[in-house]
């Protein structure tokens, strides 16, 4: 590569680099100026950080948020991982012709939109008297197809030689999941992590729904609350 071509390469990268940096360093200028200067579009760092922080923790229950964001997220990715793992993993491994059936139903429900399932399950869950609670906020989300299709283009990577050989040795087929596929998956297990506790922790929909008192508030529900002033 010439001399120009990697000026210019390292040049672009340099200019979408500081794009990209951009919007966390004007959110640290936002955050230590006066709203004054917030409007003005002032782009250098002020000293009014203590301050903000002081208006915020008075105006808004933020520990209260991130707790609740935090813990619900948590439940959620792991009861979500266990639950789509071992649909994923039974789908594959014991695999018939109604479960492709059945697969693909589960597959045709990703095409529906949330806000055609929205007013039908608070409904359900309104008359099942569960609404506010913990349980409400997780079970929409506690399997879903995506996760399930995920593990079980992972299962077909599993050797089927490894499952075989536990069965002779006289391993439960429980057993085989949890010590022989859960370590052998820890790469799709990571990326399904940090999916499904990205999309816990940034939902704001349903839990503005079906959550409906300040106890419950979660980071995006306090963020909106911040927005509208």
């Amino acid at each position: 590569m010439s001399k120009g071509k990697k000026i210019g390469m390292y040049l672009f990268l340099i200019i979408f680099s500081l794009l990209s940096i951009f919007p966390l360093y004007y959110m640290v200028c936002a955050a230590t100026n006066m709203s004054v200067d917030v409007v003005r579009g002032k782009l250098i760092p002020g000293t009014y950080f203590l301050e903000n922080y002081k208006s915020l923790i008075a105006n808004q229950n933020l520990y209260r948020a991130l707790w609740n964001s935090f813990r619900n997220s948590a439940v959620l990715t792991v009861l979500c991982l266990l639950i789509c793992s071992l649909a994923g993993y039974g789908f594959e491994v014991y695999h018939t012709k109604a479960k492709d059936i059945v697969f693909t139903i589960l597959l045709t429900a990703m095409m529906v939109p949330f806000a055609a399932i929205m007013i039908p399950m608070f409904r359900m869950f309104s008359r099942l008297k569960m609404v506010n609670t913990m349980a409400a906020f997780m079970l929409p989300s506690i399997s879903t197809p995506f996760m399930i299709m995920m593990f079980r283009q992972a299962s077909r990577s599993f050797p089927k030689d490894i499952i075989e050989a536990a069965r002779m040795d006289g391993l439960s087929e429980v057993g085989i999941f949890f010590r022989m596929f859960i370590p052998t998956m820890k790469s799709t297990y990571s990326a399904a992590l940090i999916i499904t506790f990205m999309n816990a922790w940034n939902n704001y929909m349903w839990p503005k729904i079906i959550l409906q008192t300040n106890e419950s508030i979660t980071m995006p529900m306090l963020v909106s609350n911040l927005l509208s002033g």
